[in-house]
């Protein structure tokens, strides 16, 4: 979660449901199939959009995991539930007054994913409190 400009707030980390799928794939419980499930637009995401990692896959141990960064917000329209770079959150952040940001870690070589992180970005004003030029304001 590398940023700059707005600091992230009510960051929410998926840390130990990430653990937990690990050990239930280690123990049987979870099979591979069912922990390598990326859909194929999560993996184009993360070939075309995505931010690569240095930490290698839990998983098959071969490829470098990939971060794609979704957001999602009333303000956004058209831009709700697409994939940004990070220095388009930066960008957006000044922009919007509050969006969510998810963070899915991929594997492009066995298709493991899961949701690492999730936070709001935003200059935290209200939009309808924004007025423009001959507002009357």
């Amino acid at each position: 979660m590398r940023q700059t400009g707005p600091r992230p707030r009510q960051v929410v980390d998926y840390g130990l449901a990430r653990r937990a799928a690990l050990a239930e794939l280690r123990s049987g419980r979870l099979t591979r199939a069912e922990a390598c499930d990326a859909h194929p637009y999560l993996l184009r995401a993360a070939k075309y959009h995505g931010e690569p990692t240095d930490e290698r896959c839990p998983v098959c141990r071969r490829e470098r995991l990939t971060h794609v960064s979704y957001v999602y917000g009333d303000e956004l329209g058209a831009y709700a539930g697409r994939a940004k770079a990070t220095d388009e959150l930066a960008e957006m952040a000044c922009e919007y007054g509050e969006f969510r940001v998810y963070v899915v870690e991929v594997c492009q070589g066995c298709a493991w994913n899961h949701l690492t992180v999730s936070y709001v970005l935003g200059h935290g004003e209200d939009p309808r409190s924004r007025r423009g030029p001959g507002s009357g304001r």
